[in-house]
């Protein structure tokens, strides 16, 4: 089954859909990457099955979360790679935006003072790392 497809898991039919909430938080998309990544598809002689429930894949879970990180602004490589990645814990910047994080207007970074004479610069902070899709 792909993941745009209608499933035929009797709990899917009678359950449903897990609804995309209207407006995403950082909560929304945190679950929704253990989502994604906690169920994802494992290979099995009748083909590909939720790793985390046994159910034909894709689950409820794992549909739910791409939609939520597609609405996020993730692409569908971008979501391969984080699934590839298999920590559920990566952290997707919110607002997630294409291009990286917005630059201040004037070059310097919010917050960062800066250097006086004589004293060691502290090291910058460190970004958490994602997967890229590539």
């Amino acid at each position: 089954m792909r993941v745009g497809e209608q499933s035929t898991d009797p709990i899917d039919q009678i359950l449903g859909e897990v609804p995309v909430p209207a407006s995403l938080t950082p909560e929304d998309v945190r679950l929704a990457v253990r989502a994604v990544v906690v169920h994802a598809a494992e290979e099995w002689p009748s083909g590909p099955l939720c790793r985390n429930d046994g159910a034909t894949f894709p689950c409820r879970l794992h549909r739910w979360g791409r939609r939520v990180l597609l609405a996020h602004g993730l692409n569908e490589r971008q979501l391969d790679a984080l699934i590839r990645h298999g920590n559920p814990f990566v952290r997707v910047p919110f607002p997630f935006l294409v291009n990286g994080p917005r630059v201040a207007a004037t070059g310097a970074r919010p917050g960062v003072r800066p250097v006086a004479a004589g004293r060691p610069a502290a090291p910058p902070s460190v970004a958490p790392r994602w997967p890229r899709a590539s």
